[in-house]
């Protein structure tokens, strides 16, 4: 499977997620969900991956965390995005009892 391929595979489960779930859930919600339904689609998830980087010639073990990297080419980072409301206030997510 090519970039492309799980690229689609990716955008199909976080659609159905979004649909499923809503808005207003924790990063990690979203995270640890689609993790679980791209791995029952068959592909290798790793979260919260530690990613180094070299800058002006040093070497930092951990530049950034790679909220989920797929298959071990394609990385993901999970961003939320808030709709402004006129009165400011979000509407909280129940937890069922």
């Amino acid at each position: 499977m090519d970039e492309n391929e799980i690229g689609t595979v990716i955008v199909d489960c976080a659609v159905q997620l979004h649909r499923s779930l809503g808005p207003g859930l924790l990063e990690t919600v979203y995270e640890v969900t689609l993790a679980r339904q791209l791995e029952k689609r068959g592909l290798s998830v790793q979260r919260q991956v530690p990613v180094a980087i070299e800058f002006d010639g040093e070497a930092f073990e951990e530049g950034f965390r790679a909220d989920l990297i797929v298959e071990d080419r394609v990385i993901i980072e999970l961003k939320l995005g808030h709709k402004k409301r006129r009165s400011n206030c979000r509407t909280p997510k129940m937890l069922p009892p």
